[in-house]
C-alpha cells in the first residue's frame, strides 16, 4: 500500500509539472498574465484567520510563495488518491482516466475561488474554462500515464500484488 501511495505522489508531482508547463506555454502563446488568484486566496484566508500579510517590502512574495503550495498539495494528493483504485484493478481507458483525474484535481483548486468570493466560476467565459481545463487535462494524462507505467514495471519486477505489498 505504501508503494502505491508513493507512486501516486510521484505521478501527481509529474502531472503537476505538466500542468505548470502547459500553463506557462499558454501564457507565452496567448500573452495571458499569470493568475493572481492563488495570492488572493492566501490574502483572504490570512485576513479571515486574523493574521493578514503585512504591507511593505516582500508582501507580494509572502502572498505568491504560499499561494502555489495548496495547488501542489492537491495535485500530489490527487495522484496518491487515483493510484488506489488503479491498484485494486480499476483501470479506465486512458482518456477517461485523464479526464476524471484532471477534474478531480481541478475541483478543489477552483472551489476556494467561489467559497472565498474571489470569483464565480459560473460566470467564466469559455476561454477562461479552457485555460483552466487544458492544463488539468495535461495533469490527468501525465498522472495516469505515470501510475500505469509504474504499476506495470512493479508487477513485471515481482513487486506488487504477488510480490511485496505495493
Amino acid at each position: 500500500m505504501f508503494r502505491t501511495i508513493a507512486r501516486g505522489c510521484a505521478a501527481g508531482a509529474a502531472g503537476t509539472t505538466a500542468l505548470n508547463a502547459v500553463s506557462c506555454l499558454d501564457m507565452a502563446l496567448c500573452g495571458r498574465p499569470s493568475s493572481s488568484t492563488p495570492e488572493a486566496v492566501v490574502e483572504k484566508i490570512t485576513t479571515r484567520a486574523g493574521h493578514p500579510v503585512p504591507d511593505g517590502a516582500g508582501r507580494d512574495n509572502r502572498l505568491s510563495g504560499p499561494g502555489a503550495l495548496p495547488g501542489i498539495a492537491v495535485r500530489v494528493g490527487t495522484g496518491a488518491f487515483v493510484s488506489l483504485p488503479h491498484r485494486a484493478g480499476l483501470r479506465p481507458h486512458a482518456w477517461l482516466g485523464a479526464l476524471l483525474t484532471g477534474a478531480l484535481a481541478m475541483a478543489p483548486a477552483d472551489a476556494p475561488i467561489a467559497g472565498l468570493d474571489i470569483g464565480d466560476p459560473r460566470t467564466w467565459s469559455p476561454a477562461d474554462w479552457t485555460s483552466d481545463a487544458i492544463p488539468h487535462l495535461a495533469y490527468g494524462l501525465v498522472t495516469c500515464g505515470v501510475i500505469a507505467s509504474a504499476r506495470g514495471r512493479a508487477a513485471a519486477s515481482g513487486y506488487g500484488p504477488r510480490g511485496c505489498p505495493g
